[in-house]
């Protein structure tokens, strides 16, 4: 296997594969020594640097879960639509589609645009209005148009949390006031569930009937208001109950939050996790947050 873009979500991915017997390799910038102490196979890559493409090894499978660099000099677009086309043309050059490796694809559920509490699944309409949606959409076109009739999954992500990356529990604890509407919708993964689905998708690939570069939402079973997930982390942790301010006019929980849906996972619990071990953010959160204490 080999992870491009090895962060949150695929360090776990590249656990579970080591755990599984694969060889894994993982790209970075400049987390070598960390990477090979996971037992991968650090790579230097860069795919907005055509000359690091030469660095990557030959996979039978591949993750793609690279974050746009916000401190990057290179514009979003050109990075996450062009980085990626000139990766993946990279990985099908002069392979037939039988020899071409499986691709799984990380997108996100920012490409939805409704608001309402409206329910949406992989039919529903895309209209993004920030520019992370837009671009992930595009990206997804493009992948798509690339790699026709080759194995490749896109996985629109919920929000991910789990152990370390729990929004807004310090604040919580603390008894800091929210910048956060309290209202709307939160859509959630647990990175375990998430990691799982990567690595299922792997598998569902290896099918002789599938769908030409099946698309999936990627959440748990319980989308929740923003009022009663952090009011859950209070009650988790024995700590006040949340108060909430406006967030600024530029802050990004400010645009997120103009958008309110709730995902709708039948597709992906039927087809890749079908025994969720966080079916809701209740399970997580307890499982998450059971050694934190409150600091007052």
């Amino acid at each position: 296997m080999l992870i491009v873009g090895c962060g949150y979500l695929g360090l776990r991915v590249g656990r579970l594969a080591r755990q599984s017997g694969w060889q894994v390799a993982a790209t970075t910038r400049t987390r070598f020594e960390a990477l090979a102490a996971e037992g991968f196979t650090p790579v230097a890559f860069d795919w907005n640097d055509s000359r690091t493409l030469q660095h990557l090894p030959t996979a039978t499978h591949v993750l793609i879960a690279v974050a746009y660099d916000r401190n990057s000099r290179v514009e979003r677009f050109a990075s996450q639509v062009d980085g990626l086309a000139r990766l993946v043309r990279h990985l099908d050059h002069g392979r037939s589609p039988d020899q071409s490796p499986d691709v799984c694809y990380i997108s996100t559920t920012g490409v939805y645009h409704q608001s309402g509490g409206m329910w949406v699944d992989e039919t529903s309409p895309t209209h993004p209005s920030r520019e992370g949606g837009k671009a992930h959409l595009a990206a997804e076109a493009k992948l798509r148009s690339l790699r026709f009739g080759r194995p490749t999954t896109t996985l629109r992500l919920a929000g991910i949390y789990g152990p370390g990356r729990v929004p807004r529990a310090a604040d919580v604890i603390a008894g800091r006031p929210i910048a956060s509407p309290p209202s709307g919708h939160l859509n959630l993964i647990h990175v375990d569930d998430a990691a799982t689905a990567v690595m299922n998708s792997f598998d569902s690939n290896r099918f002789d009937v599938r769908p030409l570069c099946p698309l999936y939402v990627v959440s748990d079973d319980e989308p929740v208001v923003r009022r009663e997930f952090y009011r859950q982390i209070a009650r988790d942790t024995q700590s006040p109950d949340p108060t909430f301010v406006e967030p600024s006019a530029d802050s990004g929980v400010r645009f997120r939050s103009e958008t309110d849906k709730r995902i709708w996972n039948r597709r992906v619990r039927r087809d890749l996790i079908p025994a969720m071990k966080f079916p809701t953010y209740r399970q997580g959160l307890c499982d998450v947050l059971a050694n934190l204490t409150p600091t007052r």
